[in-house]
């Protein structure tokens, strides 16, 4: 019997043919038995790859998916924004469409935010020592930084399993259009007086494609917006609108298989 609220669940996807069937599989084995109301988003991020032709192919036959096509590549804040605008149900969540974690441990990120009354839970990786000391080191000193500029607990900002309520997206306004997305999100959720809590689970890194999250060039965009988003989000002013879908995008509603009517 479903226990939760509605669900929608969000996956950003740049070039990521080989993860992206997966990734649904995995959310259709788990959801059905946590709510009978749910949206899976893929947000197709300009992909050169097949994504774009996969996502299609199981919109086609499954009625819960819907794809969003970005026209040009807006990177990973852009691709998030896309995706919270987009999302429809009452509890939002977000993750990396190469799962870095067990899609099971929903239902227990789920019983908390009940139990705790939480607006949003934020995961931690219990071990990541997988990804090699560079990136360890690299995410050391940004955690240390967010923590110590806007005086926040939270312990993996930047990790891709975020479980909110609507009411914390319909709150805020969000601006960034890199990686530093993650921060602006739950700075700006802390700020506005919700309650954030983490849980920590284990950590499965990917095993095919490249991570680009470490290049020099997403790490220098992250700083960018750091600096130019520091004092706003030092004392953020009450926001006017929930986010909204860019006017750039393309959606592909699923199309229903022979025999079915699609959803309202």
């Amino acid at each position: 019997m479903a226990q939760y609220p509605s669900i929608s669940l969000f996956f950003p996807a740049w070039n990521e043919e080989d993860y992206v069937e997966r990734a649904v599989s995995r959310a259709l084995e788990v959801l059905p038995a946590l709510t009978d109301d749910f949206e899976i988003i893929i947000v197709n991020d300009a992909s050169t790859d097949r994504t774009r032709e996969v996502c299609e192919a199981l919109a086609q036959r499954i009625p819960q998916l819907r794809v969003i096509h970005h026209p040009v590549n807006l990177k990973l804040g852009g691709a998030m924004r896309t995706g919270l605008a987009a999302s429809t149900k009452d509890i939002v969540v977000y993750s990396d469409v190469d799962l870095p974690w067990d899609m099971r441990e929903l239902e227990r990120a789920l019983h908390l935010m009940s139990y705790l009354e939480a607006d949003m839970i934020c995961a931690f990786r219990f071990d990541r020592t997988s990804e090699g000391p560079k990136r360890i080191v690299y995410s050391f000193v940004y955690n240390l930084l967010i923590r110590s500029l806007f005086d926040i607990q939270v312990k993996d900002v930047n990790f891709s399993f975020k479980v909110m309520h609507r009411r914390v997206l319909e709150a805020m306004e969000l601006h960034s259009q890199g990686s530093f997305i993650d921060a602006e999100l739950v700075v700006k959720a802390i700020r506005q007086g919700f309650r954030v809590f983490q849980m920590g689970v284990d950590y499965f890194p990917r095993t095919r494609g490249i991570s680009t999250l470490a290049s020099p060039s997403v790490i220098a965009k992250m700083v960018r917006e750091l600096v130019s988003l520091y004092p706003k989000m030092r004392s953020p002013e009450p926001p006017l609108h929930p986010v909204r879908l860019p006017p750039s995008v393309q959606q592909l509603h699923a199309v229903p298989p022979p025999g079915r009517t699609a959803r309202s």
